[in-house]
């Protein structure tokens, strides 16, 4: 006789018992720890997609320049997966950069992050959805001294859209803003606080270069762009929060 040693796949845990069989006659699992939201799972699943790893790759695939279909040819799945898959992280994506927040606490501050914190860039880039005639801005401001990314939105190049922009930024108590000479900051920015120009905007345009390099929809002269607002947006949100804000998504 022969024992089999079994561990959930997404939590390690060994509180296994069996849980009937699929019908095609494959064992099915279920993981009893409480903290393990997969519940049910297979040891030998007939479609990778199913496999936690392959999971994990088609994120990764996606915030390095890879679209939907190349990650569907190269894992060998269905697009269905592909976009199901990143619909699941939509839930988990922040908007601001909350763990640098934070570190800005008025009654322990250091010297390097009170200049580090309180001057920002901030620029829009553009994309389109569809066509170009349906255009998709991305509106953020980065730290001006260290190139963090403090928060972000998506919407039309429109002062309604800044304007949420501009609220998402006011618990970080920025004195300077550093802009293009875009109508919009200069009507709702004061003039005391605001800098516009493209002398002090050097590390927010090399963002956007980061971004059109690595997520394949953001490449110009392509064919590749976003065929829905949502998945644009997911993408993106993705990819900063994962590499700009240190989230595990």
């Amino acid at each position: 006789m022969v024992f089999i040693s079994v561990q959930c796949p997404h939590c390690h845990s060994d509180q296994i018992v069996k849980r009937g069989k699929t019908g095609c006659g494959t064992q099915r699992y279920l993981c009893q720890n409480a903290t393990c939201a997969t519940g049910s799972f297979l040891l030998d699943y007939r479609y990778q997609g199913r496999l936690p790893e392959v999971k994990h790759q088609i994120i990764d695939m996606s915030l390095n320049a890879s679209g939907v279909r190349d990650t569907a040819r190269v894992l060998r799945i269905s697009t269905d997966t592909v976009l199901s898959e990143l619909k699941k992280k939509e839930a988990a994506l922040e908007s601001v950069n909350t763990a640098f927040l934070r570190t800005r606490n008025p009654d322990d501050i250091a010297v390097t992050i009170e200049r580090a914190g309180e001057e920002a860039e901030m620029d829009e880039m553009w994309s389109f959805v569809g066509n170009k005639g349906n255009p998709r801005w991305l509106w953020h401001a980065i730290d001006h001294h260290t190139g963090v990314v403090l928060a972000y939105v998506f919407g039309r190049r429109k002062d309604a859209v800044f304007l949420q922009l501009k609220v998402l930024l006011e618990p970080f108590g920025l004195t300077r803003f550093y802009t293009d000479h875009w109508g919009a900051y200069t009507r709702h920015l004061d003039a005391e606080v605001h800098s516009p120009g493209k002398r002090n905007t050097q590390k927010i345009e090399r963002k956007h270069l980061t971004l059109r390099t690595r997520i394949k929809r953001l490449v110009r002269k392509t064919i590749c762009f976003s065929k829905s607002i949502q998945m644009h947006d997911i993408v993106i949100g993705l990819f900063v929060n994962r590499y700009a804000f240190g989230l595990l998504v």
